[in-house]
């Protein structure tokens, strides 16, 4: 019996993309720019080792575009028109990259006129009417139109099969997932195609009409002709009108669609067996362009860099399937283990301007900052460290030496004079300074007066490609020494290694200046390595947009309003802690009473024993340590069957929480020179994307509570100047709307209604205190996921009760269930879950046998795609507000702090009326063009002598 043949077509084109944007520039010996070269050559010989050992693949072409004409140009002559031309180091590496082809001595195939997608199609189709099965190595939306079961053989002979594989994701796209993409059969597509078009090739579609409303027209009307013809008998609406007057540009872009399956086969199908690499022309190619590591592994017989993938994967599960724990990475190139011999300590101005040379010839480098403390704004500057690639790395000491008078200080390079030497290459807008949390480092650049730009932030990029993510049983955090640990497979020095601990630690400034270049200089290396390794997996992986638009952006803005901070009333603050310590001796006593005995309050110990043993309450559980819990729940239940001391306690902790947390700590957080409080905003403390404060955390001060309301009043402008608050209005139901697409509530929010009175007469019938408040309840609890038990607990009902509201919830709202729904399913399926603008959040524990495990991370996985939807226009808005306030010409008005969904601003009392209309117009707007929503985003703004008064 014959062997069945197996075909895989590589589409080139989206290999050297690809390969590009994973590697840093490189060069070969003779200077021309090779790091696509380098890129595609691992990639391609990954792929055709790991197909030539599977079990199936009997032949393999790799096809590439020739040129950017083809005869769609012709067809339409703005197609692919607002593409950029390649750019400039990548031109001159695509013949090198067919030459790599021809190297691994694989067909290289590209017609003039013709576009790789149409000469895919022409041999695929070729290939399985002769019965041969066809793989397409691709994601491309278009080639999806391709896929099929037992395509028509040629004289009536069984046909092949033809699927596809993304060797990013490893995985199969067979007709399943086309129909899971588009909504229709792959057949189909093109006619989807049509109606949405596609902005990448410029393929005109239907203005307005999108991916969604393209795929249910279609599979209504079961073809493009039919969808078009169908508008005459529409009522009149926007979608009637689009179909009416878009119609000709929908039949031209069904043509521009449309892929060619009769091109000319200018190799024979029989001339693309696939067999082992041999050695040459393979090792001469190699050897011109200096690829050693490449080369010694061809000289070894490995057939592929070291990273165990599956060429041939299995279909994936829709549900079970665990969540994918790691990234989709390529090999890097290799890069030496960490040496900190080789780091220089320099000391002299003339070895600092050689650095600085090199820098700025190499337009990136690392840095990093060592200082005196870790409050960026209270603390000197020590050091700077630069690395400009693995082991070439330098520390610069600026403050080291004994803080007594007559203790020898080591020679160094005066800070002023370094400063001024650094300025250049730090404000250069031709060198990329790449930072790990570089935000502290803008801060201390900053108050001395130079402003650090472009940059990049290994941080910030982990936590957009990794938020949730374990890797390699590490931890998925987003701190050096753990992606050191985790990327790099390195150790890094710590903080405690150098300087000690306890009462023993000493400054960084009096560390041994040998053994601070070790340290300071490993970070800005390590630095370096990380960036080189995580900055192509945005393009890879999709995190560019989230990053490029939303939060690389944000990191000097951030640190500019920590560097405003926010003044505070001392005296304010001093007389509340007075009043809230009073307050609490006097709980402390009723406590006491009630007990009939004194006892540490803040002991769980003393506290579970009193409440359980001694008087006897019912309820009480034991931990492993062997003593009660008497966390908020517990006393909250037993609060609630009629113990007066249980709500004594909870009264009694949460002053106690405010004295110390807010009224002690603004106090003491007050800096001496500028008299204000800087907290500290973390970029990647929250899993959802949300900023998080620390030092002092300012985001979890009581909002509608009286005392919450106390500590506000006590936040207060300069002289002359007021407090704005501008507050998104219920911006995640709004998100929730039209996310889920759920007519009443778009259309509540659209004319302005009350949207809980608007859910309790959609559940209830009718709208007073109580529906209202239940509705209110409702419609937060069910976004975040809320079981039976724990609406009942919130509702104070039954859990059938409690299950017969969330059944009436989705019967009056069906698109939130379906939202619910299908986000799970995605999220089990792909382990993560995902913006609008594209932030993934991953769930690894999605599919956990752990309950309690499966049930959190599912309630998470629900609410992460809205929480975090707002929290990324929050942050747009962010970026966009000092522009558009200096256009307008208010400079003065200063953006303070981001709370929850609020931004508060210090400004002139006479700016207020023209602050405010920008502020509104640029959070409202915040969405556009990236996303448009069905629903207005309000924005609630007020002003006053305080942050409460703002309210």
């Amino acid at each position: 019996m014959t062997e069945k043949q197996h075909l895989y077509l590589v589409d080139g084109s989206s290999y050297i993309f690809r390969a590009y944007h994973r590697l840093p520039p490189l060069t070969n010996p003779h200077g021309t720019p090779v790091g696509a070269v380098y890129g595609y050559t691992t990639m391609l010989w990954k792929l055709a080792d790991d197909l030539d050992k599977a079990d199936g693949p009997t032949h393999l072409a790799v096809i590439l575009d020739k040129g950017s004409h083809s005869f769609r140009n012709d067809m339409y002559d703005q197609y692919k028109a607002h593409r950029p031309p390649p750019p400039e180091d990548l031109v001159p590496q695509f013949p090198l990259i067919r030459d790599a082809t021809r190297a691994f001595s694989l067909p290289c195939i590209e017609e003039d006129g013709l576009e790789a997608d149409d000469l895919i199609a022409s041999y695929a189709l070729a290939a399985a009417r002769q019965g041969w099965d066809v793989t397409i190595v691709s994601s491309d939306k278009d080639l999806m139109q391709l896929v099929g079961e037992a395509i028509p053989g040629d004289n009536g002979l069984p046909g092949g099969n033809i699927d596809m594989l993304d060797t990013m994701k490893n995985q199969r796209i067979e007709i399943p997932e086309v129909v899971e993409k588009f909504g229709v059969t792959p057949d189909k597509v093109g006619d989807v195609l049509a109606l949405m078009g596609d902005s990448v090739d410029n393929v005109p579609g239907i203005f307005g009409i999108g991916p969604k409303t393209a795929s249910k027209l279609i599979q209504d009307h079961g073809s493009l002709a039919a969808a078009l013809d169908s508008a005459e008998g529409m009522k009149p609406s926007k979608l009637r009108e689009r179909l009416i007057e878009g119609r000709e540009m929908a039949l031209l872009s069904r043509q521009l669609v449309a892929l060619k399956e009769d091109c000319p086969l200018p190799v024979a199908l029989e001339d693309m067996v696939l067999r082992s690499i041999p050695p040459e022309p393979l090792s001469a190619f190699l050897t011109e362009h200096g690829f050693t590591s490449l080369l010694r592994r061809l000289g070894d017989g490995a057939g592929s860099p070291s990273r165990p993938t599956t060429l041939n994967p299995a279909k994936p599960q829709t549900s079970g399937a665990p969540a994918a724990p790691g990234g989709n990475r390529q090999p890097p190139p290799e890069m030496p283990a960490v040496d900190r011999s080789t780091y220089e300590c320099v000391q002299t101005m003339e070895r600092l301007e050689h650095w600085i040379a090199r820098a700025l010839t190499a337009r990136l480098v690392a840095i990093d900052t060592e200082t005196s403390a870790l409050d960026a704004m209270n603390s000197d500057l020590v050091g700077i460290s630069l690395a400009l690639g693995p082991n070439d790395a330098c520390y610069v000491p600026f403050g080291h030496g004994g803080t007594d008078m007559f203790a020898e200080r080591p020679e160094q390079v005066p800070i002023d004079a370094a400063l001024a030497a650094l300025r250049p290459l730090l404000e250069s807008d031709a060198v990329l300074k790449i930072g790990q949390n570089i935000k502290y480092d803008l801060t201390m650049f900053a108050r001395h007066g130079i402003q650090v730009a472009p940059i990049d932030d290994t941080m910030i990029i982990s936590f957009a490609l990794d938020t949730g993510r374990s890797l390699d049983g590490i931890g998925g955090g987003h701190g050096m020494d753990e992606l050191s640990e985790r990327h790099l497979g390195h150790t890094t020095l710590t903080f405690k290694d150098i300087c000690g601990s306890g009462k023993k630690a000493i400054p960084f400034g009096e560390v041994p200046l040998d053994r601070a270049t070790e340290y300071a200089a490993e970070d800005a290396d390590v630095t370096w390595r990380l960036h080189s390794l995580l900055k192509p997996r945005l393009a890879i992986e999709g995190g560019t947009r989230v990053y490029q638009t939303v939060d690389r952006p944000l990191i000097a803005v951030v640190a500019q309003m920590e560097r405003h901070g926010i003044r505070v009333d001392r005296t304010r603050l001093a007389g509340l802690s007075e009043e809230f310590a009073i307050e609490i001796a006097r709980i402390e006593g009723e406590i006491h009473e009630l007990a009939g005995q004194s006892f540490t309050i803040g002991s769980p110990k003393q506290l579970g024993d009193i409440l359980f043993d001694k008087m006897g309450y019912k309820g009480g559980r034991k931990g492993k340590s062997g003593q009660y819990s008497t966390d908020q729940a517990i006393l909250e239940a037993l609060a609630g069957q009629g113990a007066p001391i249980a709500q004594k306690v909870l009264d009694w902790r949460q002053l106690a929480k405010l004295k110390n947390t807010y009224t002690d700590a603004l106090q003491a957080a007050i800096n001496p020179v500028t008299q204000r409080v800087h907290t500290s905003y973390s970029l990647v403390g929250a899993q959802t994307g949300r900023l998080s404060s620390t030092d002092p955390n300012l985001q979890n001060i009581p909002i509608r509570t009286a005392i919450g309301r106390q500590i506000r009043q006590a936040f207060v402008p300069e002289a002359g100047n007021v407090l704005l608050a501008a507050d998104y209005s219920q911006i995640e139901l709004r998100l929730a709307a039209s996310m889920a697409d759920v007519p009443p509530l778009k259309e509540a929010f659209a004319q302005g209604e009350d949207i809980h009175s608007r859910t309790a007469e959609e559940m209830f019938g009718a709208v007073d205190r109580d529906t209202r408040a239940r509705a209110k309840t409702i419609n937060f609890a069910i976004l975040y996921g809320i079981s039976r038990w724990g609406l009942a607990g919130r509702l104070g009902t039954s859990a059938d009760e409690a299950q017969a509201m969330i059944d009436r919830y989705f019967e009056r709202f069906p698109g939130i269930q379906r939202y619910i729904v299908t986000t799970l399913e995605q999220v089990r399926e792909r382990g993560y879950s995902e913006t609008l603008f594209g932030r993934k959040t991953w769930f690894p524990r999605i599919n956990s046998k752990n309950q309690a495990e499966r049930q959190g991370s599912e309630r998470a996985a629900i609410n992460a795609p809205i929480q975090g939807t707002s929290a990324d226009i929050i942050k747009r808005a962010m970026v966009r507000m000092l522009p558009a306030l200096a256009q307008a010409g208010l400079p003065q008005v200063r953006m303070l702090l981001q709370v929850h969904d609020e931004l508060v601003f210090e400004l002139p009392e006479g700016d207020v009326a023209a602050a405010s209309d920008v502020i509104r117009q640029v959070m409202a707007e915040a969405a556009l063009p990236a996303v448009t929503l069905d629903v207005p985003l309000g924005v609630e703004i007020g002003h006053g002598a305080s942050w409460d008064a703002a309210h």
